[in-house]
């Protein structure tokens, strides 16, 4: 399952999320640029951590990393993602996501899966907003995920939910 994305951002996505980056490779636990409806009803860029913390954990160092991915297919039913699935929805544009075929129990081949037809792909998250004993809110996600398409059968059982354009508005 996709552990690792890149996301290049264009001048103006980059200045929206505060940050100049030509090209980030994500990993669990680091920050993202993350789309989301902002309390304008407009589109805003935020930079948000990748491992899901539930807004009542006690803890965010046991959540962040245990809740990277949530399963599209029990999201709206699953105490941990049913609230931020009804109103915490975002997407992250990726210039490309990794997948890992289990070779052995310890090793793993990496593929890049990198989009045909476009210079990136918009994958469906959901946030949430931790607030815990820190003074300064964290905001963190969780990718959704489908079963896979063709291609990724061919390597792992789950991929990202991936978004056509159209669809953005109605996810968010």
């Amino acid at each position: 399952m996709c552990g690792k994305f890149t996301q290049r951002l264009n001048e103006e996505e980059g200045a929206r999320a505060a940050s100049a980056l030509a090209v980030e490779t994500v990993t669990p636990m680091r920050f993202a640029t993350v789309l989301r409806l902002g309390r304008d009803g407009g589109r805003e860029a935020v930079r948000l951590r990748w491992g899901f913390v539930p807004a009542d954990a006690p803890d965010q160092l046991a959540y962040g990393a245990k809740f990277i991915h949530a399963r599209a297919e029990t999201i709206d039913v699953k105490p941990t993602f049913r609230d931020a699935f009804a109103r915490r929805r975002g997407l992250v544009l990726v210039s490309s996501f990794n997948e890992g075929k289990e070779i052995t129990p310890k090793k793993t081949e990496q593929y890049v899966v990198t989009p045909r037809e476009a210079d990136r792909v918009a994958i469906a998250v959901i946030w949430e907003r931790w607030g815990g004993p820190s003074p300064v809110p964290l905001e963190t996600f969780a990718m959704v995920t489908t079963p896979p398409n063709a291609l990724i059968a061919t390597i792992t059982d789950r991929m990202p939910a991936v978004l056509d354009e159209a669809d953005w508005a109605k996810w968010l």
